[in-house]
């Protein structure tokens, strides 16, 4: 009952009503929300402090920012549930549309500044990528995870430079590149047709909104990627419903660690991520995890998150 007060007092607050809606679209730095907002940093703070305190937000410190996400325990997935029910009967007010559009307006900050990284580096893509472990141990390990089974459908997001296609065309039936930089898909088709790999195709898109279809692949790869996203959660939801009952999604990326250099040398959005983020993260996208690996490297730690759908009753799945 304590607890259940201490989130209606929370919430009693306009204000703190639209850091929640705005913190179920994205997790966002306490700057970015005094943005949105249009309020003073101390002010938010104060606001996010009641939140937080209540259950109903999260703070997780990445080097010398925090960001603040929606809280994630038994009182807030119904509490949420009633918030959109709320919300849809009272309708679209003036703050909703302001704050709609500001948010907007973070997001393009944000992916402007990783569009002028990946058309600067387009050409120095791999070398980039082979900065801390060595590409060839990531990739043997990826080869590893992913064992002797058919690849089925290999969809590879943010393809870069087109090497997981590279890699893995071989094994597969078909295999599908997507990426939102023109510049990287140029290079990709020159590599890939330079290679002599078969059966693939790439394809312009955006990680939030991909131009495939539900369970579009067999075997999903997230290769590097993760980091460089302002709004990893939806992103990788976004991932996983390509996936198809019995498919597999494999996501590479970095440990948790205090590099704060790469955010402004390398357009870095996100420090790394845990275990647990991926785990339930990837629970709420409908998919469970299979098997992780770690890659220990002189200055950044590479993770290997595989994870699958169950498949559908009756439905008979061909291993080998």
């Amino acid at each position: 009952m304590t607890k259940m007060l201490d989130i209606f007092r929370a919430l009693a607050d306009p204000t703190r009503l639209r850091i929640v809606q705005l913190l179920r679209t994205m997790e966002l730095s306490v700057g970015e929300l005094a943005q949105v907002l249009a309020q003073s940093q101390p002010r938010v703070s104060r606001h996010i402090k009641i939140l937080c305190d209540a259950g109903v937000a999260e703070r997780r410190k990445e080097g010398s920012w925090v960001f603040i996400g929606p809280g994630a325990n038994e009182t807030t997935g119904p509490l949420f549930v009633a918030f959109d029910a709320w919300f849809e009967a009272q309708g679209e007010d003036h703050w909703h549309v302001a704050d709609a559009a500001r948010l907007a307006a973070v997001r393009a900050d944000r992916a402007a500044a990783a569009e002028r990284y990946f058309s600067d580096h387009a050409e120095q893509w791999d070398s980039l990528r082979s900065l801390h472990v060595p590409e060839s141990e990531v990739e043997s390990a990826m080869r590893a995870l992913l064992g002797a089974a058919p690849l089925g459908t290999l969809i590879d997001i943010g393809t870069g430079t087109g090497r997981m296609i590279e890699l893995f065309a071989q094994d597969a039936d078909n295999a599908i590149g997507i990426d939102r930089s023109p510049e990287m898909l140029r290079v990709a088709r020159g590599k890939l047709t330079a290679s002599g790999a078969e059966g693939w195709e790439l394809r312009q898109g955006d990680i939030m909104a991909l131009p495939l279809g539900d369970g579009a692949g067999d075997t999903v790869v997230l290769h590097q990627v993760l980091h460089y996203l302002p709004a990893p959660e939806p992103a990788l939801a976004e991932v996983a419903r390509l996936v198809k009952p019995g498919g597999r999604l494999l996501v590479v990326d970095f440990a948790p660690h205090g590099h704060e250099e790469l955010r402004t040398q390398d357009a870095h959005a996100r420090l790394g991520f845990s275990d647990d983020q991926m785990v339930q993260w990837l629970k709420f996208a409908g998919l469970e995890m299979v098997q992780i690996k770690q890659l220990e490297g002189s200055e950044l730690t590479v993770k290997l998150w595989l994870a699958h759908r169950k498949p559908q009753a009756g439905l008979k799945v061909v291993t080998a």
